[in-house]
């Protein structure tokens, strides 16, 4: 799975109040979850949010004063009882180790072998990722005892450009032989090198920053990055008292990451003075400097990271006649599809070919009229976003197959952009491939190019 988001699981400092449990984040990333600074009552706000502790990788504690870290007893303890077979990796302050040992055999239980200490130390730590499709650094932050912050990071990569490869007549098997091996000779005998049919794709990147005054290391972590977690634990009211228990207000949060080109602001760990009609002055503070996205964290809140920042082609576009078309695409995981069409709602049908392509063969005669054939039509709300529309479609597609038991064989829209499949049953083709079980937001492209609409979506299988 592709899911990259943010499960808020608390929200207060040092005590937790009747709206706020104490800290505890949560960070899906392509199938790991990072579990940042689990205070007390954590195992339970992972239940209320549909979790288990299966869903756990990692565990990262900033430090241990206990709105931080009291949840782990219960977690790890939760860990062994439910039988985790896989690593389970926790990073913390060494010179916490103490604190940490009383943390991990708090009470008697049966003990699990999985989890694996990774003690940092120094003024920057760089994690061993132990194959995990991203990098993790912590940086030393300044509060009134050792603490750091976390910085995420996926390896940058590049995106196939489907007019350069047209270009160059490859697709199918030698695009992945491109995308796998970097060069290829073309149809024609040239030699094609991956900088020639792509373009530099930025890697996304998280930081999450907990207690601290505002210091160098603040920046080195959050700069850039796609999504910020950060403590704002006062208002500018109350500065005094955050300069001298080592906190950030609001407003000094969103000034860091105006400062740092964030692309989203999470504000959390909030003081227990602030009661929920408060929430409106720290996104009015962090807004002062920063005027891009801000989540006032609440309890229980999912919070995605951003899409992938699309990256931008410079290869001249085709002045062939336009048409309507459809394929599949190298891909590292799952299946990427890629259609295109003169029009919006042409370029959505296509994607439907494409992705009931990807997984069944139709046979002689099914997509004409044979006797099971259903015309279905679905009411839907008129989608303001391209990209809302396509996900849509493509969903609503997915669940004829799963719960209906019906292939999409032909779409089309009426005016007031409704959506209509003919379908066949399931047991009427031939399966070919694994049926896809839900859209990924990340790396979705839709939009137009020159005289064409074209799209890239992957899906989950």
């Amino acid at each position: 799975m592709s899911t990259r988001d943010l499960i808020v699981l608390g929200t207060s400092s040092a005590v937790p109040t009747k709206e706020r449990n104490h800290n505890g984040y949560l960070l899906r990333w392509d199938g790991h979850g990072i579990l940042f600074d689990p205070g007390e009552g954590t195992q339970r706000q992972l239940l209320r949010a549909g979790l288990s502790a299966h869903d756990i990788a990692w565990i990262c504690l900033t430090h241990f004063h206990g709105d931080h870290c009291l949840g782990v007893p219960g977690v790890i303890q939760r860990i062994a009882r439910d039988g985790v077979a896989h690593p389970v990796r926790a990073v913390y302050p060494a010179s916490g180790a103490d604190y940490w040992r009383r943390l991990r055999h708090a009470a008697i239980f049966t003990d699990t072998e999985v989890i694996a200490e990774q003690p940092i130390a120094g003024a920057e730590a760089r994690i061993d990722a132990a194959g995990a499709p991203f990098t993790l650094t912590a940086r030393r932050l300044s509060h009134r005892v050792e603490s750091y912050g976390y910085r995420l990071a996926e390896p940058d990569g590049v995106t196939m450009v489907p007019e350069r490869l047209a270009a160059y007549g490859i697709g199918g098997p030698l695009a992945g032989e491109l995308l796998r091996t970097g060069r290829v000779v073309a149809p024609d005998g040239r030699t094609v090198g991956l900088a020639d049919c792509s373009v530099p794709r930025p890697g996304q990147t998280a930081a999450f920053v907990m207690d601290t005054r505002v210091c160098d290391a603040v920046g080195e972590l959050a700069g850039g990055v796609d999504l910020l977690v950060i403590e704002a634990t006062f208002l500018t009211e109350h500065a005094k008292l955050a300069a001298d228990y080592g906190h950030l207000t609001a407003a000094q949060a969103g000034r860091i990451a105006a400062e740092c080109g964030v692309r989203r602001l999470v504000l959390t760990h909030f003081s227990e003075r602030y009661r929920p009609e408060d929430r409106p002055r720290f996104a009015e503070e962090a807004g002062a400097a920063y005027e891009g996205d801000i989540v006032i964290a609440q309890d229980l809140d999912r919070v995605a990271v951003p899409r992938r920042r699309r990256p931008v082609s410079t290869a001249p576009v085709s002045t062939a006649p336009a048409a309507a078309g459809h394929r599949m695409v190298p891909h590292t995981a799952d299946v990427a599809l890629e259609a295109w069409a003169p029009t919006m709602h042409e370029c959505v049908a296509q994607a439907v070919h494409a992705l009931v392509g990807s997984f069944v063969e139709l046979h002689d005669g099914v997509d004409g009229g044979a006797p099971g054939r259903e015309s279905v039509a679905i009411d839907r709300e008129p989608a303001a976003d391209p990209d809302d529309l396509l996900v849509s479609v493509l969903d609503e597609a997915i669940y004829q197959v799963e719960v209906h038991g019906r292939v999409p064989v032909g779409v089309s829209f009426d005016e007031r952009a409704g959506v209509r499949f003919e379908t066949v049953p399931l047991d009427d083709v031939r399966i070919v491939g694994a049926i896809p079980k839900a859209v990924s937001l990340h790396e979705l492209r839709f939009g137009r190019s020159g005289d064409l609409w074209r799209c890239h979506v992957t899906v989950d299988v």
